[in-house]
């Protein structure tokens, strides 16, 4: 009501210092200017009664350079770095809208994939671009206090990392770093298939990341609870991989974007408005471009929704960013034009559960990855683990709901960690709960930057799972490409858009 009477000119003549902006909207100086303001208001209509004026302070505001619509790690990050790269304080105006009113209060939100998460990083990718992604995050979250959080952010890294593979024999040594050093850290442990893998996980050492070799006898000798049957080479991260406090992580971060500025709404965008023009590629196909200029957020509980004019709109919508980009109307054209190519993200439901066994190994255990899928790390002091296992896409859960199926855990988890994990045996499971996966159906990698067509619309998800542990490069990556055009950190651009309508899919080998 406030911003209406306002646009009609029942303003004119409020002394400054009445009016004062609040995250989003006006609110009034009480003591300066509220009998001027009733006088205001009942000059015009007169006969009515003073009533207390509506609170406009849950609203987003009217008008936003960025908006943002997703309030996870990956839409922080983004908020932050646009705001950390800006020319000048208070030069772009960013606007994030999270729809789960639970999200910034609960861990486990129905709309967080960072709360529930094990919270791991790790070097050991085949894909130089995603160790480059690791090694950005690594160094913010060691230096986190320099780069933004406010003193006593418990997010830091723990160090355990370690890669186990299947492949045939004879695979050989790491040629760098050989087999037989000591790790400086203890690092994470993944079983992955195929040597030839895990080969060009060691030639990224180039990439900077610190990674060899190791037999199943240099692997059983230096953790003899691993049995290693089935296990032809282990790939070993020798530092800078583990796990960190993911949720800590979130709220600080949320702290201090809001400490530069940028706004927070909790609402459902639910239209785009746009404009268009048509023109013809170099191929002769002819396309619609189009820019969106106000998008709809739907307020909570409610029929209100208001309008936000923007110039940019980022899809950081996690699980449901395929659904944003559909509403935007992207994939809405003929079958295997770039009109009809869709942002294939689909939400995927993810159980992580926790155990507690007095038998398993001790504080040397470092996050596990095995052959078949199952991952699992210690959790605190006192013989607590937590772990997991996708499922195949034929045992695909029901991602309507987070419940969880407490027999996948007895059927699917529970028989290979005890295979891999002898002492597992005894474990007691103490509680599970589930999350989500931003899942790309085509390649299970990320989508970061503009979308061809609709040209303001910037994408910051997809990455079916590996969006925490690289959020801060991304975030980085997102901003840049949006402030100057082009990626400069670390170059993305293999992760555009374009690559589905182009049928070219990236191969990341190590995705849990």
């Amino acid at each position: 009501m406030i911003r209406r009477l306002l646009r009609l000119g029942l303003g004119a003549g409020l002394p400054n210092r009445g009016l004062r902006t609040r995250r989003g909207g006006f609110t009034l100086d009480w003591d300066a200017t509220v009998f001027d303001f009733k006088k205001k208001i009942e000059s015009i209509v007169p006969g009515k009664q003073w009533e207390m004026l509506y609170d406009t302070s849950h609203l987003p505001p009217e008008r936003s350079d960025v908006v943002i619509i997703g309030g996870g790690i990956l839409g922080l990050s983004v908020a932050y770095w646009l705001k950390k790269l800006e020319s000048r304080r208070g030069a772009i105006r960013v606007l994030v809208v999270e729809q789960d009113h639970t999200f910034f209060f609960s861990q486990y939100s129905r709309a967080s994939s960072t709360g529930p998460s094990v919270g791991g990083i790790w070097q050991q990718f085949s894909m130089p671009e995603n160790v480059q992604l690791s090694r950005f995050s690594i160094d913010f979250l060691r230096n986190i206090n320099c780069w933004c959080l406010e003193k006593g952010v418990p997010a830091s890294l723990e160090s355990s990392s370690f890669s186990l593979h299947t492949g045939a024999p004879g695979c050989g040594r790491c040629p760098s770093c050989g087999t037989s050093v000591q790790p400086l850290r203890l690092s994470l442990v993944s079983f992955r298939k195929g040597c030839r893998h895990l080969g060009k996980q060691c030639e990224n050492a180039k990439e900077g990341a610190k990674v060899c070799l190791m037999s199943p006898e240099q692997l059983q000798n230096k953790f003899p609870w691993i049995n290693v049957e089935g296990v032809a080479l282990a790939s070993y991260g020798l530092e800078d991989e583990g796990w960190f406090d993911a949720w800590s992580l979130l709220q600080g971060l949320r702290r201090k974007v809001q400490s530069m500025g940028v706004f927070f709404c909790q609402g459902e965008v639910t239209r785009f408005i746009t404009s268009s023009n048509q023109m013809e590629t170099p191929t002769g196909e002819q396309v619609v471009l189009r820019r969106i200029n106000t998008i709809h957020v739907k307020m909570d509980k409610s029929l209100e929704y208001q309008p936000v004019e923007c110039a940019v709109v980022i899809n950081a919508a996690g699980a449901w960013s395929g659904k944003i980009a559909e509403l935007a109307g992207i994939g809405k054209g003929l079958p295997g034009t770039l009109q009809g190519t869709k942002l294939p993200v689909e939400p995927r439901k993810r159980y992580v559960h926790l155990w507690h066994c007095p038998q398993g190994p001790g504080l040397e255990t470092p996050l596990v990855a095995d052959i078949g899928g199952v991952y699992f790390r210690r959790e605190g002091l006192g013989n607590n683990y937590l772990g997991g296992c996708s499922p195949t896409e034929e045992e695909e859960p029901d991602p309507t709901n987070l419940e969880v199926d407490h027999d996948f855990f007895q059927n699917k988890v529970w028989p290979h960690l005890v295979q891999r994990v002898p002492s597992f045996k005894t474990l007691e499971v103490q509680s599970a709960w589930a999350g989500y996966y931003d899942y790309n159906t085509f390649d299970q990698n990320g989508v970061v930057g503009p979308h061809p067509l609709v040209v303001n619309m910037y994408f910051a998800t997809g990455f079916s799972g590996r969006g925490l542990q690289h959020a801060p490069g991304i975030g980085r990556a997102v901003a840049e490409v949006m402030l100057e055009g082009d990626f400069k950190t670390i170059d993305m651009s293999p992760f555009l858009f374009n690559r589905f309508h182009l049928g070219e899919k990236l191969e990341e080998y190590s995705i849990l």
